[in-house]
């Protein structure tokens, strides 16, 4: 069974209203999963469910190899460019990798600038 994260950019000019999504959690890549970069932007491949999974952007991407290295998702996106007007979209985009098991909830006490 796969999966596809399409473009965040695609769906932004229909997107109404908040995603349930939290960007200001922190996320990380679920250890069980494979990242191989295409052209396209990456495949994901899940070994605990088999499942694969297609990002169709390279800043989406960008975001999920952040994701271990940033507080939170917001700050993956921040760090990879994403405008503030996009934010809805790459967040559907995340929340579906999270109901695939692709990404998982990360460490809540990630230090911020303060702590480190």
């Amino acid at each position: 069974m796969s999966t596809s994260a399409t473009s965040p950019r695609a769906g932004a000019a229909g997107a109404t209203g908040p995603a349930a999504f939290d960007l200001d959690a922190p996320w990380r890549l679920h250890p069980q999963v494979s990242v191989r970069p295409e052209r396209f932007g990456a495949l994901l491949y899940h070994f605990g469910t088999r499942r694969l999974s297609f990002l169709k952007s390279r800043e989406l991407l960008t975001i999920v190899s952040s994701l271990d290295s940033q507080p939170s998702a917001r700050a993956a996106c921040t760090a990879a460019g994403v405008p503030g007007r996009e934010l809805p979209a790459y967040a559907r985009a995340l929340e579906r990798l999270a109901a695939g098991s692709m990404i998982t909830p990360g460490d809540p006490s990630f230090p911020t600038d303060g702590d480190a």
